[in-house]
């Protein structure tokens, strides 16, 4: 799938473009954005996002950590991938890669909606071992009701066509359609924010790939193994979110004997682009606890 981003011309005003630099691993090259000093912290997006939804958050935790945020395979300005590496498994895999071509062992990792699951399955494999994995949002457990029946199945037959992610991007690119879909999260974000969606969307190869996660996207593994979890897991919830139910991080926290819910309050699906100050503040706290960051005098 060609017409990605390309990295001189829409990359040019990337959200902070001075921490970007491209790694070949796991035979991809991958877009990723590395700043600050200290104990390393991996933050991993979701579904169709990039490296831009950490453009306020990354910098405010680059005081105390070295941050590391990368494109997920086919997202944002990191090469494609085939289709079984969009599964979680060929996720996992494929940024266990990355990490051991950049030679560190993240001590805290954050994972937003679908990025989450990716983190849990590494923490499963043994992969990773942080202190303490932090779920924005997590979609962690499959879908039911219609949405369950009908999304996957959608999503599978856009996949096997190869024309709709052009179709997609095409549609998708109209700022007032995206304003709606931005809407429907439960989220309002800031204009850069909304600029770099729209540049995401109107490119068919980052499409492909959010389409292609999404047929190959499987969570009843993952939701039968999670009390495995050899690691604590804090849930942080938009009380609003119109993407992932806040219900699924209770039935998360009721598997998990070492799993905490923290509630945000008026905010939506993307709460760390919103109150990012918010959100650092609490990972911040949470090193503390773990032990990551000394406590505060």
């Amino acid at each position: 799938m060609s017409s990605g981003l390309d990295w001189e011309s829409a990359g040019h005003d990337w959200p902070n473009r001075a921490a970007s630099r491209f790694v070949e691993a796991a035979g991809l090259r991958w877009h990723v954005q590395q700043m600050g000093a200290g104990p390393v912290l991996l933050l991993v997006h979701g579904t169709g996002a990039a490296t831009h939804s950490w453009r306020a958050l990354a910098p405010l935790l680059a005081r105390n950590f070295t941050v590391i945020a990368p494109d997920l395979p086919g997202h944002g300005f990191t090469s494609a991938a085939p289709a079984a590496g969009l599964s979680l498994p060929g996720m996992a895999s494929a940024l266990t890669g990355l990490l051991q071509q950049l030679d560190v062992a993240p001590q805290i990792v954050v994972g937003h909606s679908a990025g989450a699951a990716i983190l849990a399955r590494m923490c499963l494999d043994s992969s990773i071992a942080p202190r303490v994995l932090v779920s924005l949002n997590g979609a962690l457990l499959p879908l039911t009701g219609v949405p369950g029946h009908l999304y996957l199945p959608m999503a599978r037959l856009f996949a096997s066509l190869p024309l709709m992610p052009r179709l997609v991007a095409w549609r998708a690119g109209n700022p007032a359609l995206l304003k709606q879909m931005l809407a429907s999260t439960g989220s309002t974000i800031d204009a850069e924010g909304e600029r770099c969606y729209l540049q995401l969307v109107r490119s068919p190869r980052h499409v492909a790939a959010a389409i292609g996660m999404m047929a190959n996207w499987e969570l009843a593994e993952l939701e039968r193994a999670l009390p495995r979890l050899p690691v604590p897991l804090v849930l942080v919830v938009g009380a609003i979110d119109g993407t992932v139910p806040p219900a699924h991080a209770q039935r998360v926290a009721k598997r998990l004997t070492q799993a905490q819910i923290v509630s945000l309050p008026g905010l939506g699906h993307l709460a760390h682009e919103e109150d990012p100050a918010g959100v650092a503040t609490l990972i911040e706290k949470l090193a503390r606890e773990t032990g990551v960051l000394a406590p505060l005098a």
